[in-house]
C-alpha cells in the first residue's frame, strides 16, 4: 500500500476515534461511539500491516500476534465482572506503558536508524521520555490495579521524607538523561537508559502507594492520561502519525477527566499526587459521638414508606455494584413509576471506582437514561423528596464534608440526601467507606438503616412492594 493511502486511512481512523469519544460522552450514543472506535482500530491495523515492507513470514508474525492479543482481550473481557472494570482498566494502562518501554529500547537499538546531528538528539530525547513515561505508567498502573482489587492495602503509604525522595528520583533522572544524550555509543548509552527505567519504575510504585484508596478513581484517570502520552511518544519514535494523534487524544482527555474528578472532590491535582485523603489535612477528623445510636428499619416499613411516597431518589454506590443488585433496583424503579411515583437516581461524579460506573450498571438494568441525573442536577431536589434510598454509597453522601472543617473530606461536594424527609441506607454494617471516614448520616434523626446484603435486601423490597 502506498504512503498516500496509508495517510488517508490514518486520517479516517483519527476521525473515527474523535467521533468515538464524542459518542461515549452520552449514554444514548455510547453504543455508536464504541462502533466508531472499533471501526477506527480495524482500519488502522489493516493500513499499518499493509504498509509494512516485509515478506509473508513477517506479515504472518504480525497477524499471529494480533490474534493472540485479541484472544487474550476477549478472554479477560468475558471473565471480568462490572465491579472489576476499574482493575481491568488499570491493568490495560500498564500494558501501554510496557509497550512504550519495549518500543523505546527497540528504537534505540535499531541498527537501521542512522540519524545524526539535531535529528539524532531529538530521537534520543523521544526514546528517553517515552521509556520514562512508560515505566512509570507500567508500575504505577499495576499498583493501582492491586489497590482496586484489594490485593494491596488501600491506605496511603507515607514514608518519612517521601516528597524529597520523589524529587531526588526526578533529579537523578535528569542527570541520567544528560549522560544518555552525551553517550558516544549505543553500548555506553544503554547503562543510563536501563538505570533510568528502574528508577522510573520504582518512582511509579512509590507515587501510587502514597495515594489513599479514596483517590484511586482520580489515579486511574491520571494513569489513563499517562498511557496516552506514552502512546504518543511511541508514535514519535516510530514516525506514526496515527499513534501521535490517538495518544494525544487519550492523554488530553484523561487529564481533563482527572481535573473534573478533582473538582468534584474539592481537591487539587497536586494534593492527590502528594497523598490520599487524610494525609494533607490540617487537623484531625472529627469522631462520631459514641453515645449516638442508629435507628434500624425493616423491609415492611421501607415498603410502606416507598408506597406512600410521591417522590423517591435512589443513590447507588459501589456496594450496589459488588452485590450486583442493579437488576432488582431497576425492577423496583419500574414498579414504583408504574404506580405514579416519581423515581430518579442521583449519581456522584466519583461514585464507584470509575466515572460512569453507576451509569453503566443502571443502563444494564434498563433504567431510563432521563431519570439518571448527576449530582449538580439533583442536589437542589432533596428537600422536596419523600424518601431517599442510599444503596451501597458512603463517602459521597457524608454530611461531614459540609459540616466538619476538620474532616479529611471537608469541602468535597456530596449528595445532600439528609435534606429529604426520610433517608433509608442499605448497608452491610457500620464500617466506614473507602476513604476511611466515619459518616454522621447514619445517626441523623431522619435516617433509618436497613442492614444486610444489598442484593438480598433489594430482592426482599421488590417482593414486598409487589405484594403490597
Amino acid at each position: 500500500m502506498s504512503a498516500g493511502f496509508v495517510s488517508v486511512a490514518y486520517v479516517v481512523a483519527s476521525i473515527l476515534f474523535i467521533l468515538s469519544l464524542g459518542g461515549l460522552s452520552h449514554q444514548e450514543s455510547a453504543r455508536r461511539g464504541n462502533f466508531f472506535g472499533i471501526a477506527g482500530i480495524i482500519i488502522a491495523l489493516v493500513a499499518t500491516i499493509a504498509s509494512v515492507s516485509m515478506g509473508a513470514g513477517g506479515i504472518a508474525s504480525i497477524v499471529i500476534a494480533i490474534l493472540i492479543g485479541a484472544s487474550a482481550g476477549m478472554f479477560l473481557a468475558n471473565r471480568v465482572e462490572m465491579t472489576q472494570m476499574p482493575q481491568l482498566v488499570a491493568l490495560l494502562h500498564s500494558f501501554v506503558g510496557l509497550a512504550a518501554v519495549f518500543v523505546g529500547f527497540a528504537g534505540y537499538l535499531d541498527p537501521l536508524v542512522t540519524t545524526h546531528g539535531a535529528e539524532h538528539t531529538i530521537k534520543l530525547v523521544e526514546v528517553f521520555l517515552g521509556v520514562f513515561i512508560g515505566s512509570i505508567t507500567f508500575t504505577g498502573s499495576l499498583i493501582a490495579c492491586g489497590k482496586l482489587d484489594a490485593r494491596i492495602s488501600s491506605a496511603a503509604l507515607t514514608l518519612p521524607g517521601r516528597h524529597i525522595m520523589n524529587l531526588g528520583a526526578l533529579g537523578f533522572t535528569v542527570l541520567l538523561g544528560a549522560w544518555f544524550l552525551g553517550a558516544d555509543s549505543v553500548t555506553e548509552g544503554m547503562f543510563p537508559l536501563i538505570v533510568m527505567t528502574v528508577v522510573a519504575g520504582v518512582l511509579g510504585v512509590h507515587l501510587i502507594l502514597a495515594i489513599g484508596g479514596a483517590d484511586m478513581p482520580v489515579v486511574v484517570s491520571m494513569l489513563n492520561s499517562y498511557s496516552g502520552w506514552a502512546a504518543a511518544s511511541i508514535g514519535f519514535m516510530l514516525g506514526n502519525d496515527l499513534l501521535i494523534v490517538t495518544g494525544a487524544l487519550v492523554g488530553s482527555s484523561g487529564a481533563i477527566l482527572s481535573y473534573i474528578m478533582c473538582r468534584a472532590m474539592n481537591r487539587s491535582f497536586m494534593s492527590v499526587i502528594l497523598g490520599g485523603f487524610g494525609q494533607t489535612t490540617s487537623g484531625p477528623a472529627a469522631v462520631v459521638d459514641s453515645d449516638l445510636t442508629v435507628q434500624e428499619s425493616s423491609i415492611d416499613d421501607v415498603c410502606e414508606e416507598l408506597s406512600n411516597s410521591d417522590a423517591v431518589i435512589i443513590v447507588p454506590g459501589y456496594g450496589m455494584a459488588v452485590a450486583q443488585a442493579q437488576t432488582a433496583v431497576g425492577e423496583i424503579t419500574k414498579l414504583l413509576r408504574d404506580r405514579g411515583i416519581t423515581v430518579r437516581f442521583g449519581i456522584h461524579p466519583v461514585a464507584g471506582r470509575l466515572p460512569g460506573h453507576m451509569n453503566v450498571l443502571l443502563a444494564e438494568a434498563k433504567v431510563p437514561y432521563d431519570i439518571v441525573l448527576e449530582m449538580d442536577e439533583i442536589n437542589d431536589d432533596f428537600p422536596s423528596t419523600d424518601v431517599v434510598l442510599v444503596i451501597g454509597a458512603n463517602d459521597t453522601v457524608n454530611p461531614a464534608a459540609m459540616d466538619d472543617p476538620n474532616s479529611p473530606i471537608a469541602g468535597m461536594p456530596v449528595l445532600e440526601v439528609w435534606k429529604a424527609r426520610q433517608v433509608v441506607v442499605l448497608k452491610r454494617g457500620m464500617a466506614s467507606g473507602y476513604a476511611g471516614v466515619e459518616n454522621p448520616l447514619f445517626f441523623k434523626e431522619n435516617t433509618r438503616m436497613l442492614f444486610g446484603d444489598a442484593k438480598e435486601t433489594v430482592d426482599k423490597l421488590l417482593g414486598g412492594l409487589r405484594s403490597a
